[in-house]
């Protein structure tokens, strides 16, 4: 007994260019079963947009940051690189503004990384006496994000 392929190859064919996963054809005795093999072994990780980190040119030195070295206040940095948030969601207060007392562990902001939010918290007691970055802007490792001015 020889077997026509084309419809086989056809089906085949259908399968792999549809979103099904599987086909079963049975037919008298007959029974066909087509399944496509899981090409997917790793596990998908969103990749860093190049515009956003990876080949960033240094920006030129800020009048803030002369500020920062002429100030005695307390330096709240950037742990990671990521994007930076005033709020919790969009519609929502931000966490602190410029006057605010803050106290250790307190949320200042989120750092969003790898569609991670990152909570950063203050590690002193203190006013809020500048931020340093604008809400939705991208943040290095090291940079400075808040001065407090420390309070006893």
């Amino acid at each position: 007994m020889t077997m026509d392929l084309e419809p086989i190859l056809a089906l085949i064919k259908a399968l792999d260019n549809s979103n099904l996963q599987k086909i079963k054809l049975t037919s008298g005795d007959f029974t066909l079963e087509l399944e496509k093999a899981n090409t997917y072994t790793q596990e998908y990780v969103p990749q860093i947009q190049e515009k956003n980190i990876a080949h960033q040119k240094p920006q030129e030195p800020q009048v803030k940051e002369e500020i920062i070295s002429n100030t005695n206040y307390h330096i709240i940095k950037s742990p990671l690189v990521g994007t930076f948030y005033r709020s919790p969601s969009p519609e929502a207060p931000p966490f602190v503004e410029v006057g605010d007392i803050v106290s250790p562990g307190q949320t200042l902001c989120i750092i969003e990384a790898l569609k991670v939010m990152n909570e950063i918290e203050s590690d002193i007691k203190g006013k809020i006496e500048n931020i340093l970055v604008e809400n939705g802007e991208i943040v290095e490792y090291g940079q400075p994000i808040f001065e407090i001015s420390v309070i006893k």
